[in-house]
């Protein structure tokens, strides 16, 4: 026996603290019986059907996600609805599903960190605090050494696992990039937060029309960042990889695996000749 679920979910307190999470978040456990014994965790992004696939195809007996499926007021969990259909199939499965979403967000190797790291941004700190004090939500810090704006964007393209959406840039090309501000996941809440207004370029998620434009046009104005926009799924993917090697620290024989899905939800695009 690797370990006791139970014994999960007190890593999991210990490494994203729920005090940690916003307070409209749904984090924790979804599904399974504590008492539960795991040999094999999937850790995927989204619990949709082709990570649910995977984890039941390892045999794994939890299923370790960062979006919460069950986020807002749920009626039903009939298996001819989408989350109950996720749900049937994971309890038919004797695979647990846990959540660990924005308590994940603001820590030390969360998502935002994660992407801070791999973008090799240095002496980087939280946007904002989170409840709990623990981190903060977002990273900003600075690159070893100053980029054009095109030879960021390359650097973000080149971290990130592809997607149709590929990488968004608003600003201009040869704009020198030193200061750099981060939110994985959706993140134009912080596109007017002062620590993202002194920044060289912001890099987010799901930037929408008129934020997006409002921003760069008070950019033009009286300076402000570029702006990066990312598939949401790819930027948080990253955080996958810290889990694995957290969660293998502490229960060293457990078999921990990153999904291989990509759960970004589109799949091609279409451009004028």
């Amino acid at each position: 026996m690797a370990a006791l679920l139970s014994e999960i979910l007190a890593a999991a307190e210990d490494l994203w603290p729920h005090s940690g999470a916003e307070e409209w978040d749904a984090t924790g456990l979804v599904s399974g019986d504590p008492h539960d014994s795991v040999e094999r965790v999937v850790l995927a992004v989204d619990a949709v059907g082709a990570t649910v696939d995977e984890a039941i195809a390892a045999n794994a007996q939890l299923l370790l996600v960062h979006h919460p499926l069950l986020m807002r007021g749920v009626t039903s969990i009939a298996a001819d609805q989408y989350k109950g259909h996720v749900l049937s199939r994971l309890i038919r499965g004797n695979c647990a599903l846990l959540a660990a979403h924005t308590n994940a967000d603001v820590v030390d190797g969360g998502t935002s960190s994660a992407l801070a790291n791999a973008l090799g941004i240095i002496d980087s700190e939280p946007i904002t605090s989170a409840r709990n004090g623990i981190g903060g939500l977002g990273r900003v810090g600075d690159l070893t050494h100053p980029l054009t704006l095109e030879e960021f964007a390359a650097r973000v393209a080149d971290v990130l696992p592809k997607t149709v959406s590929g990488v968004r840039v608003a600003g201009a090309p040869a704009a020198s990039v030193h200061r750099v501000a981060i939110c994985g996941g959706a993140g134009d809440s912080l596109l007017s937060h002062p620590a993202v207004t002194s920044a060289d370029v912001y890099v987010t998620s799901d930037l929408r029309h008129h934020p997006a434009s409002e921003a760069r046009e008070q950019a033009l104005l009286t300076d402000g960042p570029a702006l990066i926009d990312v598939s949401h799924w790819a930027a948080e993917s990253l955080w996958l990889d810290n889990v694995a090697a957290q969660l293998t620290a502490r229960f060293p024989s457990l078999d921990v695996r990153v999904s291989e899905s990509r759960t970004d939800p589109w799949d091609f695009s279409v451009h004028n000749a």
